[in-house]
């Protein structure tokens, strides 16, 4: 739990350092994912999910974002993203 946590943090931050606005709100059965508001560029996060699947949302974001390969990341961090990156090439 406490790496999901951790990488959860990070996460936020990488997102918003690359110029994302995180919005968590209550969103029924949706995960969320991203969105333009106001020309805005923003992140949409499901308070009612677990940290597990907020975090599953958010690198689902940043693995799309070329922006977020451009900054340094932890060890964990980076292996999750390249992970997720390769389940999709497949």
């Amino acid at each position: 739990m406490s790496d999901t946590l951790g990488l959860l943090e990070e996460s936020l931050q990488l997102a918003r350092d690359i110029g994302y606005q995180i919005r968590e709100e209550s969103l029924g059965e949706l995960s969320g994912g991203p969105c333009l508001v106001g020309g805005i560029p923003q992140i949409l996060l499901n308070r009612d999910q677990a940290p597990a699947g907020r975090l599953e949302c958010l690198l689902r974001v940043l693995v799309e974002d070329p922006r977020a390969a451009a900054l340094p990341t932890s060890r964990l961090l980076t292996a999750r993203l390249k992970a997720l990156e390769n389940a999709a090439d497949r």
